[in-house]
């Protein structure tokens, strides 16, 4: 398992646990982001921002947001 940053374009994985404080544990649930859901890495445009595809989603994260969610590599 590793940070979420660790993945490129187009790998997959699963989020396996959201770190950081309660308000931002909360806001990742909020966007989808909890253990077992499957994540699409669509691009990294620079800086260490993604754009993910979760759930028929894509949405937008910054390197620091990315730091706190572990996920392990999606073996489908």
């Amino acid at each position: 398992m590793f940070p979420l940053s660790f993945l490129k374009a187009g790998e997959d994985g699963m989020v396996a646990r959201i770190g950081g404080d309660t308000e931002a544990k909360q806001h990742l649930a909020d966007l989808g982001f909890v253990p077992g859901a499957v994540i699409h890495v669509v691009s990294t445009p620079g800086n260490g921002n993604m754009i993910i595809s979760l759930k028929d989603s894509r949405l937008a994260l910054t390197s620091q947001m990315a730091e706190k969610i572990t996920v392990a590599m999606d073996r489908k």
